[in-house]
């Protein structure tokens, strides 16, 4: 007989999928495209982990969260990244997202 299991970790939180634009005039939510991925554009080269340092640095103020509340968990070495937030619903990511898309002249 199979025990049922049921894996958590305590943290409660969402994810976010980024596609970045390394060094790029500005940092900015350039577009969120149809499948909910965010185009972020970057003025960090992507050398030695500074446009991920500069995306989480970028992300923590769009968010209003500490850097420490995010993680790059998957495409650390590519353009294409899950970025998670601790503790914080996908809800309210989505609106804080939004509202600095709309109030930065996206959309």
């Amino acid at each position: 007989m199979k025990r049922a299991f049921r894996f958590h970790n305590g943290k409660r939180g969402s994810a976010l999928a980024i596609r970045v634009t390394p060094r790029a005039s500005r940092d900015e939510i350039a577009e969120i495209l149809s499948d909910g991925t965010i185009r972020v554009r970057l003025t960090a080269p992507p050398v030695e982990g500074k446009a991920n340092r500069a995306l989480i640095k970028f992300l923590s103020k769009v968010l209003g969260v500490a850097p420490s509340r995010l993680e790059i968990v998957a495409g650390e070495n590519g353009r294409d990244k899950l970025v998670s937030i601790v503790d914080m619903d996908v809800e309210t990511a989505q609106e804080k997202i939004w509202a600095y898309f709309r109030g930065s002249g996206g959309a």
